[in-house]
């Protein structure tokens, strides 16, 4: 992992200018519900925050861990959102720890929300106990997703949630067949990852950890629109100025775009949310 892991972190320290220059702070997918393209795109990333609150029926929680946190996006958000007393977050990246240490402290967010360069794996049950692990498209990144998920389950207080929402691919059988596997590995290579996982699996692996009231469900039509927003909006000059600044890996990353816009038309790509419990 650690060869991985530096890729990772390199790949963000190049990209991630380019992309609040464009995008800004939340650095995931947008929700459009019904598909409609028409929305505006930030308004969708913030939407896709609040749906997976309510879909979780989270309103409140003291202590949250932001597994695999940007420049902060969602820390700040749910900060304020759910009244929290204490919101780590944490990134590969020191370019996106730097920036989310600059953004709390300008929100005046800096004595609740802490960002830091930390491989989220290498935290351990005395950094929570926390009330609501939130892993908003990170889970993707981490190899041995049995383990992740123990260690959520570590992490949590009794009675704490878990939110997720990760790439996947989709569910098996039919096996993967060649053009899916080409997708994958076009993808797995441009964005660093290591194999996807169906929802299912998750799923599998979050009853196996402990968790208990598990329930997923696949998001990918309701967010699919954003990968076409993303291709237009690295066309305008500024975005392709910010490309080549950010250099060949980011240049390569920006052209994974149609891989993902394929992956989700063909149904080999899969936008799964997932949300679980540990009992009292």
């Amino acid at each position: 992992m650690p060869v991985l892991n530096d890729k990772i972190a390199h790949f963000y320290d190049r990209s991630t200018q380019v992309w609040l220059d464009t995008w800004g702070e939340h650095m995931h997918h947008g929700y459009y519900g019904d598909g409609a393209s028409a929305k505006d795109h930030r308004q969708a990333q913030l939407d896709l925050v609040n749906v997976m609150l309510e879909w979780g029926h989270v309103k409140q929680a003291d202590r949250i861990l932001d597994a695999g946190c940007g420049v902060g996006g969602s820390s700040r958000y749910l900060a304020e959102k759910l009244q929290a007393k204490h919101v780590l977050g944490c990134t590969l990246s020191t370019v996106q720890a730097e920036r989310g240490t600059a953004y709390n402290r300008e929100a005046a967010l800096s004595t609740i929300v802490k960002t830091e360069a930390r491989d989220m794996m290498s935290l351990r049950a005395e950094d929570g106990p926390f009330d609501l692990v939130w892993s908003m498209e990170s889970a993707e990144h981490i190899e041995d997703k049995a383990q992740m998920l123990q260690l959520f389950y570590d992490l949590l207080a009794p009675g704490g949630q878990l939110l997720m929402a990760t790439w996947c691919h989709r569910e098996t059988p039919p096996p993967l067949n060649s053009k899916d596997e080409h997708i994958l590995s076009r993808i797995r290579h441009l964005y660093h990852l290591p194999p996807l996982a169906p929802l299912s699996g998750l799923r599998q692996d979050a009853e196996k950890a402990g968790f208990t009231g598990l329930q997923t469900e696949d998001w990918s039509a309701q967010v699919a629109p954003f990968w076409q927003a993303v291709i237009q909006s690295a066309l305008k000059l500024k975005s392709l100025s910010g490309l080549l600044k950010a250099g060949l890996p980011t240049i390569r990353g920006a052209l994974a775009m149609r891989h993902m816009t394929r992956g989700f038309k063909q149904g080999t790509i899969c936008f799964g949310v997932l949300q679980a419990q540990k009992p009292v």
